[in-house]
């Protein structure tokens, strides 16, 4: 289900759809998809995807890139468009791009979600649509914590047809530093927003501060 927009008295529906970016090589982690560690025996991208789902996201194209059969296998049982970035080392933005192109164009705002962020819960994306549903005018919406922007990211319909057409910089760090003016911030005092894994000292942080060890599947181990 969509989330609600009160609209001039009524509800009207806001359909959300979002774009979840797995197509990453892992080169710091062994050449291993970072969204296969599992948590709790969970797949990042499957908790991921429950986050998403739990929050009224409406639709979800999972992009992959390197390791595609072994991401692709781990989401199969999910409703969402797998959408294959053939280039993916030529950075997120290129990722960014087929995601919001697999997508259906009847959507009010999009998110945008990286595949590696274990903490991050349908509360946390639910909070964001609710920043969005309040941002008074601006085109994205980012969390910012401690002074620090944080991901997930949700912006307007509008602005995916802008990236899409080629007529502004569709790497949302990019575009955020040269339109500030178009950002609303969700300024929250919460880490989940900041935490993402990208190397081995991020899963010995990560442990120590949770409690909680982020593991490989048995099919993976091997390949350190």
């Amino acid at each position: 289900m969509g989330c609600l927009l009160k609209a001039n008295g009524l509800y009207s529906r806001m359909t959300v759809g979002a774009v979840l970016l797995a197509a990453g090589a892992g080169s710091r982690l062994g050449g291993r998809p970072k969204a296969l560690l599992e948590l709790g025996g969970v797949p990042l991208v499957r908790r991921a995807l429950v986050a998403l789902s739990g929050a009224g996201v409406d639709e979800v194209a999972v992009v992959t890139g390197h390791h595609a059969a072994l991401v692709e296998a781990a989401v199969r049982e999910f409703p969402v468009t797998l959408a294959h970035n053939p280039r993916p080392d030529d950075g997120q933005a290129a990722s960014v791009l087929v995601g919001l192109a697999a997508l259906s164009a009847r959507l009010d705002a999009v998110i945008v979600a990286l595949a590696d962020q274990p903490l991050v819960n349908a509360d946390d994306v639910a909070a964001l649509v609710r920043a969005f549903k309040q941002r008074e005018g601006a085109a994205m919406v980012v969390p910012r914590v401690g002074g620090a922007p944080g991901n997930p990211v949700i912006l307007e319909a509008a602005l995916r047809d802008e990236w899409l057409a080629g007529t502004a910089a569709a790497a949302c760090r990019q575009w955020r530093d040269a339109h500030p003016d178009r950002v609303r911030w969700l300024d929250v005092d919460n880490a989940h927003y900041r935490v993402d894994i990208d190397t081995e000292d991020d899963l010995r942080r990560f442990a120590a501060r949770t409690g909680h060890e982020l593991r490989w599947p048995a099919a993976l181990e091997s390949t350190a």
